[in-house]
């Protein structure tokens, strides 16, 4: 199990950030030896049981973007801190960054804007959905209720056609660097 600073959370923390935190590198223990698809589903329910919280309430902002660590420390989260923590889970599961996209989108039904994480397990298929209004992990022909906008990765931002295919529309946006660079200082 990664240290994750325990003995920092043990002078900082509550006893169940703590536990949640120990909870978690357990939990990835116990994935990494199960087959890709398993892990992807798994990882999606797991998180999906910690609390949702604008940032507005947890941050005192409208948009925040926290670090895995930082929303493992808090419990609560909004649509962005999830599919955020899902995509660093993945990778430390093994799974390529090059098929793990943030995925800024509009919920049809309400007219706002949400984020998901996207996994492109081939080219020839659309994305899956990880999703925190969602413990079901279904590809986005299914996910009638999202129109993706814009997905993002440590490579760039990209719009999907009709045949999910993706292309290139710009850099990786300040936001995500900054959560990069955040993480990394974080260990």
């Amino acid at each position: 199990m990664e240290t994750f600073q325990l003995e920092k959370l043990e002078n900082g923390s509550d006893a169940t950030s703590k536990n949640r935190v120990v909870d978690y590198f357990k939990t990835l223990d116990t994935l990494k030896p199960l087959p890709l698809a398993e892990r992807l589903v798994r990882v999606n329910f797991y998180l999906n049981q910690l609390r949702s919280l604008p940032d507005i309430v947890n941050y005192k902002q409208n948009d925040y973007w926290s670090t895995p660590k930082e929303f493992l420390i808090c419990g609560y989260g909004d649509c962005e801190d999830f599919a955020i923590i899902k995509y660093f889970t993945l990778l430390k599961l093994g799974f390529e960054k090059e098929k793990l996209f943030l995925t800024t989108s509009k919920e049809k039904f309400t007219g706002q804007s949400h984020m998901v994480l996207s996994y492109f397990e081939s080219k020839e298929k659309p994305p899956l959905i990880l999703d925190n209004l969602s413990y079901k992990v279904l590809d986005l022909s299914q996910r009638v209720d999202l129109e993706p906008k814009i997905f993002t990765n440590e490579e760039g931002s990209y719009k999907l056609d009709e045949h999910n295919n993706l292309s290139r529309i710009g850099d990786v946006p300040p936001k995500f660097k900054e959560l990069l660079q955040r993480v990394a200082k974080e260990g």
